[in-house]
């Protein structure tokens, strides 16, 4: 595999905490290591969100938290700042208003760099052959979902998915009115 550049073993140009909290782009490997960070990422939140609001006994919530964060992540990928804005607005909104926490604040500030490794990554223009974005692998279910997946639904839910999550952020700021309404009262 690696003799056919095949291999997901190319160096990045910088360590993974950095990355995660300040990255930056020097080559194709970069790009690729972002957006599939960033869609980790969301992945993590839409199934932390599905898990929290079941326990809560807000299954209906928890699925559409769940479509929210996961497909933002296929977006992510795919390197849509729309998605990646969207998601972190929405994150830092529901952060502020149920309360920080350690685990919050971290989620946030992993989301505010994927914000900014997504914008940096979808203006990459590759000048030469060794900046050109590596292949996208298939081998693991890892790869079949963070490399194969978002390329083949992308395409297919980008337009729906702004549309509902404009939807979405549209209901949760009506429910969040009507209960500071509640509360004034």
């Amino acid at each position: 595999m690696q003799t056919l550049g095949l291999s997901d073993t190319t160096p990045h140009s910088e360590n993974r905490l950095k990355s995660l909290l300040w990255p930056s782009i020097q080559s194709g490997a970069d790009v690729d290591y972002l957006g599939a960070q960033g869609y980790w990422i969301c992945s993590i939140l839409a199934v932390f969100s599905f898990i929290f609001s079941i326990a809560t006994n807000h299954p209906v919530i928890g699925f559409l938290a769940l479509l929210f964060y996961y497909l933002g992540g296929v977006g992510v990928r795919e390197r849509s700042i729309f998605a990646a804005t969207i998601v972190f607005i929405f994150y830092v909104v529901n952060l502020l208003v149920s309360g920080p926490s350690i685990i919050g604040i971290v989620f946030a500030a992993l989301l505010l760099a994927n914000l900014r490794a997504t914008s940096l990554a979808s203006g990459w223009k590759p000048d030469s052959e060794e900046a050109a974005l590596p292949p996208r692998l298939n081998e693991t279910w890892g790869d079949k979902f963070a490399d194969q997946l978002p390329v083949w639904l992308w395409p297919k839910i980008r337009i729906p998915y702004y549309i509902f999550s404009l939807i979405f952020m549209l209901l949760v700021a009506l429910g969040l009115s009507i209960s500071i309404l509640r509360r004034m009262r």
